[in-house]
């Protein structure tokens, strides 16, 4: 009887750790280009499952590739955000790795999803954050053939904002004012309108519990580099390159960047290497850590629109 009395109390003690200390998941959103069913991004969320221990997944919108380069941004966050939504898995919070243009999805779903999960900790791994100045050519084959052709007209039309993901994040600092008015997501997801910010982002924005963003040295696609740390150029001019914290998005707290860097929770890494390729000793470094924090049954959940409680 005192063995059977004692199992059990080791039984109850171990479903208590289990219930209160439980692994946060976690999400990729990969970049241009790519889709979740490719080797590298897949494995790329296994190599960050099993290094951290919390279960990770990729998250596809439409058919990945293609519709990286030809779905607007907007339509992509929304399709994330609903996914996110459905996930049971998601449901008491998560965290988001975004890799590139994944990270402009990421950040319009911790902005605009209404009535989504928390999300704890974010980790942008190069993203073209404060826009990029010009859009790289995509390279060879029928796809990049119709991207190229895309880029080379009118970027702020209506036609090339609807139908070319990149245009919504293309900020030519000489044409700041075409940019302001035409461009159909970045200027909304940095709250730079005037007369049209919107407090409910920068409310979701500094709820973020920790916000890592790293740069790559050698990056050629992300113009300027800096743009991964929110640093751009002033307007009207290509020069000199403002860093994060001379910019007015962060000098004047657009989307709770400042706010949050002044509770010390943004954290700015440089690592060495090419777009997007991390060194599996800097993944250790910079992104695991970020994945392994736990949450515990008495956390509370609250609709990120109505802020009212969840149920499980």
């Amino acid at each position: 009887m005192g063995k059977k009395r004692s199992g059990f109390a080791v039984a109850l003690v171990f479903l208590a750790l289990v219930q209160f200390s439980v692994s946060v998941p976690f999400i990729v959103l990969h970049g241009i280009a790519a889709s979740c069913s490719e080797g590298k991004e897949a494995n790329f969320t296994q190599l960050l499952a099993n290094l951290s221990g919390s279960p990770g997944y990729c998250l596809e919108v439409g058919n990945g590739k293609r519709d990286s380069w030809f779905m607007p941004l907007m339509k992509q966050a929304d399709i994330v955000c609903e996914k996110v939504k459905q996930m049971k898995e998601l449901r008491q919070g998560y965290n988001i790795v975004g890799r590139s243009q994944g990270n402009l999805v990421a950040r319009g779903l911790i902005e605009f999803c209404d009535g989504g999960p928390p999300v704890f900790n974010y980790i942008s791994l190069a993203g073209p954050h404060a826009g990029i100045s010009s859009v790289p050519l995509c390279g060879s084959g029928p796809l990049c053939e119709i991207a190229d052709k895309l880029i080379k007209s009118e970027i702020y039309s209506d036609f090339i904002q609807d139908h070319l993901a990149p245009s919504g994040y293309l900020k030519i600092p000489n044409e700041i004012k075409k940019y302001l008015e035409k461009s159909k997501y970045l200027p909304k997801l940095n709250n730079e309108i005037p007369n049209q910010r919107n407090s409910t982002y920068k409310d979701r924005f500094t709820s973020l519990h920790n916000l890592v963003l790293v740069k790559f040295e050698d990056d050629k696609v992300i113009v300027p580099q800096d743009s991964s740390w929110f640093g751009f150029y002033p307007d009207g001019a290509f020069k000199p390159l403002l860093s994060a914290n001379q910019t007015k998005l962060y000098t004047e707290d657009w989307i709770g960047l400042k706010t949050l860097d002044d509770a010390g929770k943004v954290k700015f890494v440089s690592v060495k290497g090419a777009h997007i390729i991390m060194a599996n000793l800097d993944v250790v470094k910079y992104v695991v850590p970020y994945l392994q924090n736990k949450r515990t049954s008495q956390q509370k959940r609250f609709n990120r629109k109505t802020k009212e409680t969840l149920l499980p």
